[in-house]
């Protein structure tokens, strides 16, 4: 009796051992199936417009960006959320429209505005990657003060280390240069530096990344490098200001019969009234340091690309290019960002990924909401809110499909306008809140030099329509407070000034007073 006890005991031992291991090689099986986690890279240059305007293929030199085109798909037709840096990164990063995110100014974090919001370099974060930001991803503030530097940059949510940079004692010597508005508006200046490329951020930046990417290994791994050119000031070293002889480049002249605008769409402010000052000396010294800083930059691109190369990563790793917002460099007399014209809402976008074609174009509408849901596609991960945008992958397995019929952009000037933009294959459409409207046919003027408003008013029904499907922007004014991090408080309106506003010069752009986008079920609260 006992024997055929421990008889069966052994059998039913048996048939468990065989059928552990039986599980064992199928979990193993699966996991060997699963396909490793890919890197990304994601690259951001700072103020970098689209080709248009004088800024032409044919006259800037960006030989490194057409590396990565040829590896990539271009996307020719790519735009901002909001074109000012601040509103454009936090849009982006949260895969959320600026009306949805609350954050419509350069003074206003967005986790103030969205303390819980999981980020898009977080999300791969806290799925296991290894995070990492070099130079400007979010928008850079806090001065010196390390703490708010951190707040800023998102240390420790976004990423595991986040470094900015900042141009050396030789980098800071300039050989050539002037403050073209002397000294009105102090940004508005050029620079022909002194040292080599890693005396200025940029050529950091392309260094830490580069260092990053190789003491990694084969760890996946997410990695911000924010390239803070062409921004202003516009400053490169001497050698790349050598590639654009002044007299080579022809200022944007626009047409005499251009048509006039709404005051605040463009030109306003001690900005127009600066450039509205320019001869053209100005005009060509901004283009030639516009040019040269946007070369410095592409430069550093390529020792990016180069570790890359150096690693074998292609096949494992994918890159996004992008700019934050576009920039005008002299359409309408403006040399900025921050309208809603095609300059200043489309930007440079390229996207590579293993197994993909490269040397591919496409002309479908695209937003930079689009960025996030993409990166979460090819990442294998869940979103973790409702996506505003959608994955550009199919884009990517077929450049002549389209994705989206329209894409958006908004702007704001303080709290009592703010205008949004709906662009369309054919169309640009902008409404202002007060009721003023304009409407630029690009299959006949890509440049918007002519409102033809009045005389399409079923276009502009049709497309004003189109608006009314974005979240509702609301704006109040009351005694709001931003939450910070800490758990402490500040008030938005305090003894009648906006103290998001760090200086009168910081509100040119906008004017004095506060503004917050809200849901429509908070508005009157």
């Amino acid at each position: 009796m006992a024997i055929q006890s421990n008889h069966s005991t052994m059998k039913a031992l048996t048939v468990f051992i065989v059928c552990l291991l039986a599980l064992l090689a199928k979990l193993h099986c699966a996991a060997a199936e699963q396909p490793p986690k890919l890197n990304v890279l994601l690259i951001m240059a700072d103020d970098l417009r689209d080709y248009g305007g004088a800024f032409t293929r044919d006259v800037v030199k960006m030989p490194n960006l057409d590396r990565l085109r040829a590896r990539g798909v271009t996307f020719e037709r790519a735009y901002v959320q909001y074109p000012v840096c601040n509103p454009s990164r936090s849009s982006m990063m949260a895969g959320l429209r600026a009306e949805q995110t609350g954050v419509a100014n350069n003074t206003t974090r967005l986790r103030q505005m969205m303390p819980d919001v999981i980020t898009l370099p977080q999300l791969c974060k806290d799925a296991g990657w290894q995070s990492h930001a070099f130079g400007k991803l979010y928008h850079l503030g806090g001065g010196k003060d390390a703490v708010q530097k951190a707040l800023w940059a998102d240390t420790g949510r976004s990423w595991h280390t986040a470094q900015d940079y900042v141009a050396t004692q030789v980098g800071r010597r300039m050989v050539e240069g002037r403050n073209v508005t002397g000294g009105a508006l102090n940004w508005c200046a050029w620079g022909a530096a002194d040292g080599n490329d890693d005396d200025q951020p940029d050529g950091q930046i392309a260094t830490a990344t580069m260092a990053m990417i190789k003491q990694l290994g084969d760890t996946p791994w997410f990695i911000g490098c924010g390239f803070m050119k062409p921004h202003d000031p516009f400053i490169a070293p001497r050698r790349y200001f050598d590639l654009y002889p002044t007299e080579s480049l022809k200022r944007w002249r626009d047409p005499r019969d251009i048509s006039p605008v709404p005051e605040k769409a463009v030109g306003f402010g001690a900005y127009g009234v600066a450039f509205g000052k320019f001869t053209d000396r100005e005009w060509q010294e901004l283009l030639r340091a516009y040019c040269a800083a946007t070369s410095f930059m592409d430069a550093q691109l390529g020792r990016v690309l180069d570790e890359l190369d150096k690693n074998k990563l292609w096949d494992k790793t994918l890159v996004i290019f992008v700019g934050d917002n576009g920039y005008h460099t002299g359409e309408r007399n403006w040399w900025n960002k921050d309208t809603l014209f095609e300059r200043s809402c489309r930007v440079p976008l390229v996207i590579a990924a293993p197994g993909f074609k490269g040397a591919q174009t496409s002309r479908s509408l695209v937003e930079f909401v689009d960025l996030y849901p993409t990166v979460a596609d090819f990442c294998g991960l869940k979103m973790p809110h409702a996506a505003a945008g959608t994955s550009l992958k199919p884009i990517l397995t077929n450049p002549a499909a389209s994705i989206k019929d329209a894409a958006f952009t908004l702007v704001t000037r303080g709290s009592k306008l703010h205008g949004q933009s709906v662009r369309t294959t054919r169309w640009r459409f902008t409404l202002w809140s007060d009721g003023q409207t304009e409407l630029y046919d690009h299959d006949t003027d890509p440049e918007e030099t002519h409102n033809v408003a009045q005389a399409n008013p079923a276009v502009v029904a049709q497309l004003e329509g189109r608006l009314k499907t974005l979240p509702p922007y609301k704006v109040y004014l009351d005694n709001l407070r931003l939450r910070d991090a800490d758990g402490s408080t500040t008030p938005i309106w305090e003894n009648g000034k906006d103290t998001r506003f760090r200086s009168i010069a910081d509100s040119n752009l906008f004017t004095h007073i506060s503004a917050r986008a809200v849901p429509s079920s908070e508005a009157g609260k």
